[in-house]
């Protein structure tokens, strides 16, 4: 691996970041506050919120028994994502690798800040091989994205492949796991220590059931932790976010409860999806969604669309032409759509 400070980009390695008031004060019991030209009045809201989520971080590192400097915390996912890119990728100089299809943010990511983003095709299982994405890789390929399990494809990517890629690649690799509460497959926290460049990324979106409150996770070496904390806003996870999150956190046996549940009924809707004329293959799924490939998705698409069901075209992401998403629901809803499904006339493809 390239030292951290030859993948980081040089202004910030140098940066001096800004340093709020609350950073400044630690260390002792206070009861007035008047350094950082808050109105005294409209308690508990009227105060900025921890700018390191030190409270949260705890009771998040319990239950994913990762040690609090390992984690960061940010405005959804999307930030962490966005802030690998404003740290490490030198606009108009480095490039990224990533498996293809895979989240778009990636993409979206390195367009907006100007790097060149290089996507490697996944074979017709929707797997890779790690010497493909290194030969994509060079000098100036500072990270790479994968997904696992995959968002849109669902499935998990071969572990030892992904291995491969961290112990041969000599950059930044970030493995998202957003969906990985859903999966039988352990894990990469437990690698953290074994792989300084690893990078992982995980959400209280899916399994939590928070998506509305947005807030991501990033688990990485303290080096890089320290990294992403100087280049963040000062106060990116609000005070709402983080009390939300204590709550989840409390009761983290709803969300095992949820997970359990949705794993069932995902079994159940494949199993009567796949009766249906309509439904050409069902991918194997670790997610709480299924890939399904259907005799023609846009019209399918339209037609739950005027029954008031909401699916996902995929149709326009490499290999998954007439693909739709379907999200796991609750039992109605699933039923729901299987109803319209079924009731879809064949002449209209």
């Amino acid at each position: 691996m390239r030292t951290l400070e030859e993948l980081t980009r040089p202004n910030i390695w140098k940066l001096k970041p800004y340093s709020s008031a609350r950073n400044e004060y630690s260390g002792h019991q206070a009861s007035v506050f008047l350094d950082a030209n808050e109105n005294p009045y409209n308690s508990p809201t009227n105060r900025y919120p921890d700018p390191l989520q030190k409270e949260l971080k705890l009771s998040l590192s319990k239950v994913k028994e990762v040690n609090p400097e390992n984690i960061f915390l940010g405005n959804g996912s999307d930030e962490a994502i966005d802030l690998q890119f404003r740290c490490f990728c030198e606009p108009g100089i480095d490039n990224v690798v990533a498996i293809e299809p895979t989240y778009g943010m990636y993409r979206v990511c390195a367009d907006i800040n100007n790097i060149e983003y290089r996507p490697v095709p996944l074979d017709e299982h929707f797997e890779f091989k790690a010497d493909h994405l290194l030969a994509a890789s060079d000098k100036h390929t500072k990270l790479i994205f994968l997904c696992s399990p995959n968002n849109p494809t669902g499935n998990n990517l071969p572990r030892e492949e992904m291995i491969k890629v961290l112990e041969n690649f000599d950059g930044l690799v970030i493995i998202d796991e957003a969906y990985k509460d859903f999966s039988d497959s352990p894990s990469f926290l437990k690698e953290l220590s074994r792989f300084p460049n690893l990078i992982i990324l995980q959400t209280f979106s899916k399994a939590f059931g928070c998506a509305a409150i947005r807030l991501g996770m990033a688990f990485a070496s303290l080096d890089i932790i320290n990294i992403l904390n100087e280049v963040k806003y000062p106060y990116n996870v609000n005070q709402l976010t983080q009390q939300k999150a204590l709550e989840m956190l409390q009761r983290y046996y709803l969300v095992e409860r949820w997970v359990k549940t949705l794993k069932e009924e995902k079994i159940i809707l494949k199993e009567k999806l796949s009766q249906l004329p309509i439904i050409k293959e069902i991918y194997p799924s670790d997610a709480n969604f299924l890939l399904v490939r259907v005799t023609n998705a846009e019209k399918i698409y339209n037609y739950l669309v005027d029954k008031g069901i909401i699916v996902r075209n995929r149709s326009s992401i490499t290999l998954c032409l007439n693909c739709l998403r379907i999200t796991i629901g609750k039992s109605i809803e699933n039923e729901k759509v299987l109803s319209a499904l079924k009731a879809y006339p064949a002449e209209k493809n």
